[in-house]
């Protein structure tokens, strides 16, 4: 078969694409403000890759630990209106100093706010991609941060590495780089034990990486458990992630070069279609969906839409269109997708043959309580 020498083209001069995330404690010195230095040297690590062809996605915390430090609060607030409150404070300085350092560079920046709402609404969503795919054409950097000043507690990401996973679905990054102050994933924790050993590769999504994961410091709401399951969900557009220190010198240019550093976690499958990469961007749903084995299995091998048959249990108020999980028996996510009927229709039919729809309910909207089109499988 012949590829046309257009096609070739194309895919050579691809820009590859990286999301880098920086973490609170790197970007605040542990708390102690934000570390001016350290922030510029990853600037000009991005500079130069930025001039080397890699297209940037900047996604960074620190607003509300920058905030709290403007304000002299030792402790993460736990009232909401005070942690939105520190988020506005600190932003005013965390984008200027972005913008003032990538001037530098002759680069400019672009911020860029996101709820979880601006991406489990399509809408929302196709326009803020179309944004960001504009923004990188024009050469200029996003600096992208949830957007805690108008963040509740139903639309929040809860953490910037899910944030960045999703940004990296939508604008279908090839890499996903997490800076944290930690030298990668471990067996054990190495503040604790001092032979824990480091995980150089797995693949992203592994169930069993998760025992390995500590809990979270006191400037995050993230921890090891959100970087692995970001990964995974990276890894739905194909984007391989990088858990690395942050503080190792030239790190972002080391990584660059194919030096190994820290965890690498690769995806086991191709990229998703672009449909179903938003469909896994829901993080919030409105129930739950109990599977049996047989249809757990239909659902991962066969690639099928799931029928009334095969759900044993249904949990939550939900109407239909709404956004439901699957749930295996030992109560694990296997999927999740847009339902056909409402919980309590729902209710009616389950463990029934599709075929009997109608004489329960009187009247049948479709065959499948979830079709293979409004559905992504884990």
């Amino acid at each position: 078969m012949m590829v046309s020498k257009n096609n070739l083209n194309k895919g050579q001069n691809k820009k590859p694409c990286w999301v880098i995330k920086i973490g609170s404690a790197l970007l605040t010195a542990d708390g102690k403000g934000l570390d001016e230095q350290a922030i510029a040297g990853w600037v000009k690590q991005m500079a130069q890759l930025q001039n080397q062809g890699v297209r940037i996605v900047l996604v960074s915390s620190g607003a509300v630990a920058a905030g709290m430090q403007r304000l002299g609060w030792t402790k993460r607030p736990h009232a909401l209106h005070q942690q939105q409150a520190a988020a506005a404070i600190g932003q005013m300085g965390l984008i200027q100093l972005y913008e003032s350092v990538f001037q530098q560079y002759d680069l400019h920046t672009a911020q860029i706010l996101l709820t979880h709402e601006d991406l489990s609404n399509r809408k929302r969503y196709l326009n803020a991609r179309g944004t960001l795919r504009e923004v990188l054409k024009l050469n200029v950097i996003p600096v992208i941060n949830e957007n805690d000043t108008v963040a509740t507690d139903e639309i929040r990401f809860g953490d910037n590495d899910s944030l960045a996973a999703m940004v990296a679905n939508l604008v279908e990054a090839d890499r996903l780089l997490i800076l944290t102050d930690q030298d990668g994933l471990f067996d054990r924790d190495p503040r604790k034990f001092s032979d824990a050993n480091l995980i150089k590769q797995a693949e992203a999504g592994s169930i069993e990486l998760e025992s390995y994961a500590g809990d979270s410091g006191s400037l995050g709401r993230g921890g090891m458990l959100t970087k692995i399951r970001a990964a995974g969900r990276a890894a739905r557009s194909g984007a391989s992630t990088h858990i690395v220190n942050g503080r190792t010198e030239n790190i972002l240019l080391r990584l660059h070069e194919g030096e190994a550093h820290g965890t690498l976690l690769v995806p086991t499958a191709g990229r998703v279609a672009a449909r179903k990469q938003w469909l896994a961007t829901h993080m919030q749903s409105c129930g739950d969906l109990l599977l049996d084995r047989g249809a757990v299995k239909v659902l991962r091998e066969s690639g099928r839409s799931l029928l009334p048959v095969g759900v044993t249990a249904v949990h939550g108020d939900f109407a239909r269109g709404d956004m439901v999980r699957c749930l295996d028996h030992e109560g694990r996510e296997v999927a999740h997708g847009l339902v056909n009927y409402s919980s309590v229709e729902a209710r009616k039919i389950i463990g029934h043959a599709s075929d009997r729809i109608e004489s329960i309910l009187g009247y049948v909207d479709e065959a499948e309580l979830i079709h293979r089109d409004n559905m992504v499988v884990f």
